[in-house]
């Protein structure tokens, strides 16, 4: 089950998918029972597998999802929450400021950061939520603002990083195609330097405070691969707790059977306490 709301972040209206197990029942009326400062704008997805557990009678762990891309490129995908969600959770996925009738404007890792903080507080004040059991996966782009949030955070259970930019610098450099949309939101990385620094999880790894899993296809022509390992090695050499799982001959996305094994070691890493 997903439901597309609208919480606050700040002083803005945010849009955010929210997922539930399909073995939940949970309906738009109660769930703004249990947040009442949310608009359910409406239910995205439903499934026919009974419903055998009542949300109010249950608590869940939970799992913030940060979109990559901006714009319409690289949105939330509903399919994704489920997957997620069916793994045993809460599932919200904020589409950060300025997106699918959001207010505001997405800084790619800047104010919009506000958005993921909100998104976790928003989970810690859920009954059905076990708030010491929400990690949160960055995705491409999103690695910048789930590595804010787990170290805004530090009860934050655990860190993924799928395909992630450790580097906007190296970004800049590599991917000359973003360029203009990242002179146009944040500046040119010469004049602002310290920009480009603050939305870099490489530079933010001594902060870090929860056990941090890396997954980076080796043939990423999108983010490379390289963005994975030199963080996983300053992790490392940083004596944080970490993990490199590198999908041999993929690249930025992976086919659907292989991108549900890897959903699969990804949530078993999760649960290995």
């Amino acid at each position: 089950m997903i439901f597309k709301i609208t919480y606050i972040a700040e002083d803005l209206q945010v849009k955010a998918y929210l997922g539930f197990p399909n073995n939940i029942n949970i309906t738009s009326a109660n769930l703004k029972d249990f947040i009442p400062n949310i608009d359910v704008d409406a239910e995205v997805v439903s499934s026919i597998i009974p419903k055998v557990y009542e949300v109010e009678n249950i608590q869940l762990p939970a799992f913030i999802y940060c979109r990559g891309g901006i714009g319409h490129f690289g949105r939330v995908k509903p399919s994704w929450v489920e997957a997620f969600a069916n793994q045993g959770y809460v599932v919200l996925a904020p589409c950060y400021r300025g997106h699918e009738g959001g207010e505001g404007r997405d800084e790619f890792g800047g104010a919009d950061e506000e958005d993921v903080h909100a998104a976790f507080r928003l989970l810690q004040s859920l009954p059905f939520v076990q708030s010491e059991k929400i990690s949160i996966m960055g995705f491409s782009r999103g690695s910048i603002n789930a590595t804010k949030t787990a170290i805004k955070f530090p009860t934050t259970h655990k860190l993924i990083l799928w395909g992630g930019v450790s580097s906007l610098i190296q970004t800049y450099e590599e991917r000359v195609d973003l360029r203009r949309m990242l002179k146009r939101v944040i500046g040119n990385p010469n004049k602002v330097p310290e920009a480009y620094y603050k939305r870099s999880p490489i530079k933010q790894v001594h902060n870090i405070t929860c056990p941090v899993l890396i997954m980076h296809g080796s043939v990423d022509h999108q983010v490379d691969v390289s963005h994975g390992v030199n963080l996983y090695r300053e992790l490392k050499s940083q004596s944080k707790k970490t993990t490199l799982h590198l999908f041999e001959n993929y690249g930025h996305h992976l086919p659907l059977t292989f991108h549900q094994d890897a959903i699969e070691n990804m949530f078993e890493w999760i649960k290995n306490d």
